[in-house]
């Protein structure tokens, strides 16, 4: 049997197999981040994944900005994420929430009225992206975090992280790339502050260890992952020197003992960021981005890593481990729905017998 159908334990969680489903946005949130039936579907029809991470969820309402993105701050969102983790669980399924605040890669027209749009220093993401109210518009112009503010949202994560476990997730992961908040304070260009937060890598890199410090008191370790990309660009960001930061973090969080870590390739050709987690991290690492069966098969074996993830294959293949197992051929996603809202290109896609999952 290959070793992507063995079992692995990462920390307090234990997979059936070493396939794991990636975070992806898919825009199909209800009122204010509100998981509805077409989430609780689409979750449940991929439980056959060792793990699921699910999308990138904000800890507070000031940590939205994207269109129909989920949260968990609130008694109802909790409410609707119990039934995802539960549809999930029946089939013995595991399954975790990315904790995903966008910092200053957000518009005011996607936050509930009062929200502000945050970030380490007050500079406006050079980027653009969708509202349903006015299609593109350009990110907010951001307002820099106090210390006082730094510790509220720090005290967010951790409370995020206890609803999760409320909710029914087995863990959290903190998402701590594509030009989010934790990515935003590690990047010296999008953090120009000059107190302990700002300057050395080993500043930068402050909040998203107390990130991760806060969610590992307030759940356990063995229930957090942390997701990075080293060199990652996405929503503008400026990291001179990536290896750098990624290093000092990986240095920073490894006594804690996390259930892994999620890192994915980067974009820079001289950065193998796999090597790079190997050295710096004492995690079981998930490895990410351009995998099929057969290179998973044989990163696994070369023990580059402890469980490898898939996203794009996840999206039109909700059974995907089973079409890896029998050498099935794997359908192709439509580009046109992935972040439309209903079920249409979400759950609607059959398993490769053609028959409902």
């Amino acid at each position: 049997m290959s070793i992507l159908f063995e079992p692995v334990r990462l920390g307090e969680l234990q997979l059936a197999n070493r396939i794991v489903m990636a975070p992806m946005t898919r825009s199909r949130a209800e009122g204010v981040g509100v998981p509805g039936s077409d989430m609780v579907e689409y979750y449940r029809q991929r439980a056959s994944a060792g793990l699921i991470v699910a999308e990138g969820t904000a800890p507070s309402a000031s940590g939205l900005g994207y269109c129909r993105t989920p949260a968990i701050y609130s008694a109802e969102q909790i409410a609707a994420w119990r039934q995802v983790t539960r549809a999930v669980h029946e089939r013995g399924g595991r399954i975790v929430l990315q904790l995903m605040h966008v910092g200053r890669a957000a518009s005011g027209l996607n936050k509930p009225a009062g929200a502000a749009t945050v970030a380490p220093s007050a500079i406006r993401a050079r980027t653009q992206l969708f509202t349903d109210a006015q299609g593109l518009v350009d990110t907010d112009v951001p307002q820099a975090l106090s210390l006082e503010g730094i510790a509220e949202v720090v005290g967010d994560y951790r409370q995020a992280a206890l609803n999760a476990r409320e909710a029914g997730f087995d863990g959290v992961e903190l998402h701590c790339t594509s030009g989010y908040l934790p990515m935003q304070f590690m990047a010296a260009g999008s953090n120009q502050r000059t107190d302990g937060y700002g300057g050395s890598a080993q500043n930068r890199v402050r909040f998203a260890q107390e990130v991760i410090e806060a969610m590992a008191a307030a759940i356990g370790a063995g229930r957090v992952g942390l997701r990075l990309c080293p060199g990652n660009p996405y929503n503008d960001i400026d990291d001179s020197e990536p290896a750098v930061t990624t290093a000092a973090l990986c240095a920073a969080v490894a006594p804690l003992g996390l259930a892994y870590l999620h890192i994915m390739r980067s974009p820079l050709a001289e950065l193998d960021a796999f090597a790079l987690a190997r050295t710096h991290s004492g995690q079981a690492l998930i490895l990410n981005d351009g995998f099929d069966g057969a290179s998973a098969q044989a990163a696994l074996e070369a023990g580059e890593g402890a469980a490898v993830s898939f996203a794009r294959h996840f999206i039109a293949n909700p059974d995907l481990v089973e079409r890896l197992k029998h050498g099935q051929p794997l359908a192709s996603f439509d580009r046109k729905t992935l972040y439309t809202p209903g079920a249409k290109g979400y759950s609607d896609y059959p398993t490769w017998q053609g028959e409902p999952v």
